[in-house]
């Protein structure tokens, strides 16, 4: 097979997979039932899915250490989101930390 045909077969097969898990969910809904146990464990399993992206996401560019800026940054923005601040000065915050360290010379 052409390399062009086996990602195109690749992907369809992933669109049809993914369509399949996501029909699964309301299809299998009333025949499946969890423990309490269960959903709090999946709970958490989420949150800590998402904890371990965002982290690697902060620390990592590639395989190499980001530098230091970079991981202030997502702290500072860390902080303001848990002082209930508007989205966008999370955001801004946090680029500016970075963005300013960089400045600096703190990579």
């Amino acid at each position: 097979m052409t390399t062009g045909l086996s990602l195109g077969i690749g992907i369809a097969v992933l669109a049809v997979g993914t369509y399949l898990i996501r029909l699964a969910g309301p299809l299998l809904r009333n025949r499946y039932s969890v423990s309490a146990n269960a959903e709090r464990l999946m709970d958490r399993a989420t949150v800590v899915l998402l904890v371990a992206v965002a982290l690697t996401g902060a620390f990592f560019a590639g395989h190499d250490f980001a530098g230091w800026a970079r991981p202030a940054g997502v702290a500072v923005g860390i902080v303001a989101a848990v002082l209930r601040a508007p989205i966008a000065v999370v955001v801004i915050l946090a680029a500016a930390t970075a963005a300013g360290l960089r400045a600096v010379g703190i990579a």
